[in-house]
């Protein structure tokens, strides 16, 4: 299988690498990209092709790995080109953005994946893993078959599925961590961070080190979350639940995207000062 991957970043590559390893071919295309980005592409074994153009014409199967915001113009490109295989959706989206992607390209001809990823990029087996749904899952799933990717058909299921599981997961994993930012932030404001920290020590030896080394930690991802926030709000929206919460955690992200060049991890109290407004 000829498979085009458009954004190749830390997910992207470690994506397309398990697809290499399993005997396909990735292609890419250099024009207009970063450094980093032709980098990590000369290191995992991508082919370029020069041009998205080309990229499109060229292949079987398209992976979209994108922030949210950008999967529907992704899409768009993808559709503008006349792509007539199979078009892969893996990013953070709800449920709904999913199923307008799929009505976008279906009425060209176009075989609609829908992908969800839970896991850091993979380069460890058994910690990542890719959730497909929809016609098509199981020729998705076979061509990341060798790992350490771990592609799982959501059998019977429709696209959408794959994103809904996603959004769901997501809320608690990276909503938990927005309210960890936010009450240290607030407990630091108020003068009593160090009794928070003392007693969660005394729930368990070393916890108040762990949150914070979280906390550290979230800078270097915290750019990439912003929408996924809004997107998981949205899900909630649309089942009748409030989605103030993950619009909240998109705030407290938004105010952490200074942070995206690093270096990480960022001291705490840098960070906590962001959280308040304060940098």
């Amino acid at each position: 299988m000829r498979i085009g991957l458009l954004h190749p970043g830390s997910m992207g590559v470690s994506v397309a690498a398990t697809a290499i390893a399993s005997g396909n071919e990735v292609l890419w295309a250099s024009e207009g990209r970063s450094a980093a980005s032709k980098a990590r592409a000369v290191e995992h074994g991508l082919k370029d092709v020069n041009s998205v153009a080309e990229v499109v014409g060229s292949s079987d199967m398209i992976l979209s790995i994108c922030p949210p915001d950008a999967a529907v113009a992704v899409s768009d490109v993808v559709k503008e080109h006349g792509f007539k295989g199979t078009y892969v959706d893996c990013n953070a989206i709800s449920p709904m953005r999913m199923t307008h992607i799929a009505e976008h390209l279906q009425g060209i001809g176009v075989t609609v994946v829908d992908g969800g990823i839970i896991g850091p990029p993979a380069w460890k087996p058994d910690r990542t893993y890719l959730y497909v749904s929809g016609a098509g899952s199981e020729d998705v799933a076979a061509c990341f078959s060798a790992g350490p990717l771990v592609a799982r058909v959501m059998a019977g299921r429709k696209v959408g599925d794959a994103s809904a599981l996603k959004m769901c997961y997501a809320a608690y994993t990276k909503g938990t961590t927005a309210i960890l930012c936010g009450l240290l932030a607030t407990a630091d404001a108020l003068g009593v961070r160090d009794e928070v920290n003392s007693h969660w020590d005394i729930d368990q030896a070393g916890r108040a080190a762990e949150r914070e080394a979280i906390v550290g930690n979230v800078t270097e991802k915290a750019w990439r979350w912003t929408g996924e926030m809004h997107e998981i709000a949205e899900t909630f929206a649309s089942v009748g639940l409030p989605d103030g919460f993950h619009e909240a955690a998109a705030t407290l992200y938004q105010r952490l995207e200074q942070f995206k060049d690093g270096p990480h991890p960022t001291p705490v109290d840098d960070v906590l000062a962001a959280l308040r407004g304060k940098s």
